[in-house]
C-alpha cells in the first residue's frame, strides 16, 4: 500500500465577503463540509471560519486533484444552502480558486 502524508489548510471566502455564514448556519454548514470532504475521499481535520469565510484543514489523497476537491466542495455547500438548508436569501461562495488559499 502506498504511504502519502499531505496536508493542507484551505480558506475561501462569500461572495464579495458578504458576512453570509450566519450563527444559524454556520454549525450545520461546518458539518457539511466535513461529511462531503469525507465522501470525496479527503481526510478532514477541522473546519472553522466566520460570517465571511471558512478554513479547512485537510489531507487529499495524491490521485485527487486539490483543485477539484476545492471546487466540489464550494459548488456542493452552495448547492447544500441554496436548496436543501433553506435559507431565504442567495448563497455563494468566491468564484475562482485564485481567490483561495492553500497552505
Amino acid at each position: 500500500m502506498p504511504y502519502w502524508e499531505l496536508y493542507y489548510h484551505i480558506v475561501w471566502s462569500t461572495k464579495n465577503r458578504e458576512p453570509m455564514i450566519t450563527e444559524e448556519l454556520e454549525s450545520d454548514l461546518h458539518q457539511y463540509l466535513r461529511g462531503k470532504g469525507i465522501s470525496l475521499e479527503g481526510i478532514i481535520h477541522a473546519v472553522g471560519g466566520i460570517e465571511d469565510h471558512v478554513h479547512v484543514a485537510a489531507s487529499i489523497p495524491p490521485k485527487i486533484a486539490l483543485a477539484d476537491f476545492i471546487s466540489d466542495l464550494k459548488g456542493a455547500s452552495s448547492h447544500w444552502v441554496n436548496h436543501v438548508h433553506g435559507h431565504s436569501y442567495y448563497f455563494g461562495w468566491q468564484t475562482g480558486l485564485r481567490r483561495c488559499i492553500v497552505r
